[in-house]
């Protein structure tokens, strides 16, 4: 990782943070738009976006144009409270937001398998590379569901991965799970990591030091993309 070349930007709390990520997110989104005709936005779930994802859906682009998806998401039913794509209709795609396209990965409605062919053709099929892909991050250093001892992680974590998208199973997760590869992650134009509280903060300050990758795969992001990322933080 790069000192030198990865930005940050710090708040005291999150209500800070969010006006400020919303912001700079939605004028790299513009940029896309007004260069190429269409942006592509991939954003992580949990619980620490939510004040996050209400600012940026005020923010008045020509979100016609743009296309939101998910970094991973839980093999749930569309419904559940633990759901991505829900906790995205609540959140963001709402105000402005309502206009952009959504491409969920999760299918309830189908097996295991075609759930996965169909969320592999739903990103495929889109405009890649993303503008930006926004991480979050666990306190085991997990970010989408790039968990510690995952039974697919070497793949997930290759930036030549094979697939687009893959299956994910890990003691850290109460669910199977789908995620995005680092063959798209780590190719984006733009990522950002959004991180809040005295915990979070020590858990990147971990990931920062020398390690293996496999024990905090957020260093997959922090050294494979850090030309490209920028952390936004805050204290509590």
């Amino acid at each position: 990782m790069s000192a030198t070349t990865m930005q940050r930007h710090e708040f005291p709390d999150g209500a800070a943070l969010a006006p400020a990520f919303a912001q700079w997110t939605a004028n790299l989104l513009q940029k896309g738009v007004d260069e190429r005709g269409e942006a592509v936005l991939i954003v992580s779930g949990g619980n620490t976006p939510k004040r996050y994802f209400a600012a940026l859906a005020q923010r008045p682009i020509d979100w016609a144009r743009v296309t939101i998806t998910l970094a991973d998401e839980r093999c749930v039913a569309d419904d559940s409270p633990r759901s991505n794509a829900r906790l995205l209709r609540e959140n963001l795609l709402r105000d402005h937001a309502s206009a952009a396209r959504f491409a969920p990965l999760a299918d309830s409605r189908l097996s295991p398998d075609q759930e996965l062919a169909a969320a592999r053709a739903r990103i495929a099929d889109l405009p890649l590379p993303a503008d930006l892909v926004v991480l979050g991050m666990g306190d085991d250093g997990h970010t989408a569901s790039w968990f510690p001892g995952a039974d697919n992680l070497a793949e997930a974590i290759d930036p030549g991965a094979r697939n687009l998208v893959l299956p994910m199973r890990a003691p850290g997760a109460l669910e199977p799970r789908l995620t995005l590869t680092a063959r798209v992650i780590l190719r984006a134009r733009a990522l950002a990591l959004h991180i809040e509280g005295a915990d979070k903060l020590a858990t990147l300050a971990r990931a920062a030091a020398e390690g293996p990758v496999e024990a905090m795969p957020i260093r997959a992001a922090l050294r494979g993309a850090s030309d490209r990322l920028t952390i936004f933080s805050a204290s509590s």
